[in-house]
C-alpha cells in the first residue's frame, strides 16, 4: 500500500494513479460522446446522400427526410461499441500472455491510427467513420484494461481505485463536446483529431515510465517497482508470483476453486479440481457468477447503447426538429458525462466499505469482499431500472434527470464489472476473464440496431414499446446481486454448522 515503501516508490505511485487517472479521462471512453460528435458530422455533411426530398400535403410541400443518414450513424455507433466490447476478449489474452507494454503499445497504433482516419476523413469518405471510431474504441479499452492494474498499488483501496478509473472511462466522452464546443467557435474537426493524434506522445512516454513490462501482482510484493531503471529490487517473475499466490489462496479455502465458482455442473457448488490448483479458466467460465455477471452486465449495456446510439434522433422528435433544442440538449447530456469520475467512486467505497474491519469468524478476506460486492451490484440494477423508465417518457424536460441517471448508473456499472472480475476469479485469468465478459456482452449488443430499425420503421419513429420491453428486461439483472447474496449466507450458515459441530464433538471428548 502507498506509504509503506520508500519515497521514490512511493512517488512513482502516485504519478502512475495521477497520470492513468488523465489518461482514462482525456482520451479512453472518447468514443461514447457520439452524440456530440454526430452534431458536428451532420453539419459537415457526413452521409447526406441518404437524405431524400418527400413531397408532401396538398401544396406540394418539399421536406427533406434525413432517416436514412440517422440510421447510418446509429449502425456506426453499433458496430463502434461491438468491436469495443468484443475485441476485449483477444485483448485480454494479449494483456495476460505478454504484459502491460505490449498491449499498451498495441493500444496506441490503434488509437493513433483511429484518430488520423478521423481528422483526413471528408463528407465524399465517410465511410472511413466505421473503421476510425473501431480503432479508438479498441485502443481506448487497451489504456483501460492496462490501467486497472493500478489499483494493485493501493491495497485496501483497490476497489475504489478500479471504479474511479472506469469512471473516468466514463467521463472521457465529453471530449467530443469540447471538439462540438470549439467547431462551433471556429476549429475544424480535423485539428481537434490531430491533436489527439499528437497526444499519443503522452501514452508512449507513461508506457515505458510510469507502467510496468508485465503485470502489477496482488497483494503487492515488498519492494516491488517498475519503469526505466527500477533497480534490483523488481526482479519479480510477476506471472510465478501470481500463480503461486493464487495456489497457496486456494489450499487455505479462499477465491473460486473453493467457494465462488459453483460449475454449472455441479449439485453442491463445488469444484471438481484438486483443491490445490488454482482454478481453471474453464471452471471459471462455467460458473453461476460468471453467467449471471454476464446477464447482469449485457441487460443494461444494451440500454445504454440503446440510448447513446439514438440520442441525437430522439432528441430531434421531441424537441421537433428545433436544432437550438437540440443542440442545447446534446451539451447538456456530455457535461453530465464529465461526472461519471465523480460518482464511480461512490461505489468502490460501497465495495470496500468493510476493509480494515475484523473478519467474521472463519470467513476469507475473498469472501467478504464476495459479500461487499452484492450491494454494489444490486444498486446498479436498481438505477438502471430508473434510468430506463425515465428514458421511456416523452417528456423533453424530463431527459435532464435521464441524463443525471444514465451516467450514474454507467459509471456503476462498467466500475463494478471489473471490480467483479477481479474479486471473484483468480487473479490470473482477469485479463481472459475480463476480456469474456465484455465480448459476450457486444454481441448482446448488436441488439441495438434492429431495435433501431424496427422503430424507424414498423413503429414510425416512436420508440415506447421498445423502451419498455428493454425496462422489463432490466429486471433479469436483479438475479446477480441475489444469487450472490444468497451464496454468501449459504457460507456463512456452513460456517456455524461446522462450527457447532466442532464444539459437540470437542464437549463429548470431554465426557
Amino acid at each position: 500500500m502507498l506509504g509503506c515503501e520508500g519515497g521514490g516508490v512511493g512517488l512513482r505511485y502516485r504519478l502512475t494513479l495521477a497520470t492513468g487517472l488523465v489518461e482514462c479521462l482525456c482520451f479512453a471512453g472518447v468514443v461514447f460522446g457520439w452524440a456530440s460528435l454526430v452534431f458536428v458530422l451532420k453539419t459537415d455533411g457526413y452521409f447526406t446522400d441518404l437524405c431524400v426530398n418527400l413531397t408532401t400535403g396538398p401544396n406540394s410541400t418539399v421536406e427533406t427526410d434525413c432517416s436514412g443518414q440517422d440510421e447510418q450513424f446509429s449502425l456506426v455507433f453499433t458496430v463502434t461499441s461491438f468491436m469495443n466490447n468484443f475485441l476485449t476478449l483477444p485483448n485480454g489474452f494479449i494483456f495476460d500472455r505478454f504484459g502491460t507494454m505490449a498491449t499498451r503499445l498495441l493500444g496506441i497504433c490503434l488509437y493513433t491510427t483511429g484518430t488520423l482516419m478521423v481528422a483526413f476523413s471528408s463528407s465524399a469518405l465517410s465511410m472511413l467513420l466505421f473503421p476510425a471510431l473501431s480503432f479508438i474504441a479498441v485502443g481506448g479499452i487497451l489504456f483501460l484494461i492496462t490501467n486497472i492494474q493500478v489499483g494493485n498499488l493501493f491495497g485496501s483501496h483497490r476497489s475504489t481505485i478500479i471504479t474511479l478509473y472506469n469512471g473516468a472511462f466514463d467521463s472521457s466522452s465529453a471530449v467530443f463536446l469540447i471538439i462540438k464546443v470549439m467547431y462551433e467557435g471556429g476549429v475544424s474537426l480535423r485539428s481537434s483529431f490531430l491533436i489527439l493524434s499528437v497526444c499519443s506522445v503522452i501514452h508512449l512516454l507513461r508506457t515505458f515510465f510510469l507502467m510496468p513490462n508485465t503485470h502489477i501482482p496482488y497483494p503487492l510484493p515488498e519492494g516491488f517497482t517498475y519503469g526505466v531503471n527500477p533497480g534490483k529490487s523488481n526482479s519479480y517473475n510477476v506471472e510465478e508470483i501470481e500463480k503461486t499466490r493464487e495456489t497457496g489462496m486456494t489450499s487455505e479455502g479462499e477465491g473460486p476453486a473453493e467457494t465462488d465458482d459453483m460449475p454449472l455442473q455441479s449439485d453442491d457448488g463445488q469444484q471438481s479440481e484438486d483443491s490445490g490448483k488454482v482454478a481453471s479458466f474453464r471452471s471459471c467460465v462455467q460458473s453461476w457468477f460468471f453467467l449471471w455477471h454476464l446477464v447482469w452486465l449485457s441487460v443494461m449495456q444494451l440500454r445504454h447503447y440503446l440510448f447513446i446510439g439514438t440520442l441525437n434522433p430522439m432528441l430531434n422528435r421531441l424537441a421537433d426538429n428545433d436544432s437550438a433544442l437540440v443542440s442545447q440538449y446534446t451539451n447538456a447530456f456530455a457535461f453530465t458525462q464529465l461526472f461519471g469520475v465523480l460518482c464511480a467512486p461512490w461505489n468502490g467505497l460501497i465495495m470496500d466499505r468493510h476493509k480494515g474491519k475484523p473478519l467474521a469468524p472463519g470467513e476469507t478476506d475473498k469472501e467478504a469482499d464476495l459479500r461487499s460486492s452484492s450491494l454494489s451490484l444490486f444498486l446498479t440494477s436498481l438505477q438502471c431500472l430508473l434510468f430506463s423508465i425515465c428514458a421511456s417518457s416523452p417528456l423533453l424536460p424530463l431527459q435532464y434527470l435521464t441524463f443525471i441517471l444514465q451516467v450514474l448508473n454507467r459509471s456503476f456499472l462498467y466500475g463494478g464489472n471489473a471490480a467483479f472480475v477481479s474479486i471473484a476469479f483468480p487473479g490470473v485469468h482477469f485479463g481472459k476473464l475480463y476480456g469474456l465478459v465484455m465480448s459476450l456482452s457486444a454481441v448482446v449488443s448488436l441488439l441495438q440496431y434492429p431495435c433501431f430499425a424496427l422503430v424507424k420503421g414498423a413503429l414510425g419513429g416512436d420508440p415506447f414499446y421498445v423502451n419498455i420491453a428493454l425496462t422489463l428486461l432490466t429486471l433479469l439483472a436483479f438475479i446477480h446481486p441475489i444469487n450472490i447474496f444468497y451464496h454468501c449466507r449459504k457460507l456463512t450458515n456452513q460456517r456455524e454448522d461446522m462450527a457447532g459441530g466442532a464444539a459437540i464433538t470437542l464437549a463429548e471428548a470431554k465426557m
